[in-house]
C-alpha cells in the first residue's frame, strides 16, 4: 500500500514514521484491497495536554475511509485511529460481501 505521511507545525522523526508505517501496514490483514493511505500529523495548541492529532484516510475501491483522533502522544493517537479504522474496514468488508 502506498502511504503518504505529512506533519504540520513540526518535523516528524524517523522512529515515528516507522511506527506509523508498521501500524498501518497491519491493516492489510483486515482488508487486503486498500489502494493507498494518507496520514496527517498535527500539533494543536502546544500548551494543552491532548494536543497531538492524527488524521488517517484510506482509499479503498469505491470508498474513502477517514478517522481522526487526539491524544497526549502521537503513538497513542495512532493506536486509537488504527482501532477505529479496523472497525471501519471490517464494516466495509462485511458490506461488500453481503451485497
Amino acid at each position: 500500500m502506498k502511504l503518504q505521511i505529512r506533519s504540520v507545525h513540526f518535523t516528524a522523526d524517523q522512529s515515528l514514521l516507522d511506527f506509523l508505517q508498521k501500524k498501518i501496514d497491519k491493516l492489510d490483514t483486515f482488508f487486503d484491497r486498500i489502494v493507498s493511505g494518507e496520514v496527517v500529523l498535527r500539533v494543536q495548541k502546544p500548551e494543552s495536554h491532548d494536543n497531538k492529532l492524527v488524521e488517517l484516510k484510506l482509499f479503498v475501491p469505491g470508498a474513502t475511509l477517514f478517522c481522526k483522533e487526539e491524544a497526549g502522544t502521537f503513538e497513542t493517537a495512532t493506536d486509537k485511529a488504527i482501532e477505529d479504522m479496523k472497525k471501519q474496514l471490517i464494516r466495509y468488508k462485511d458490506k461488500l460481501t453481503t451485497h
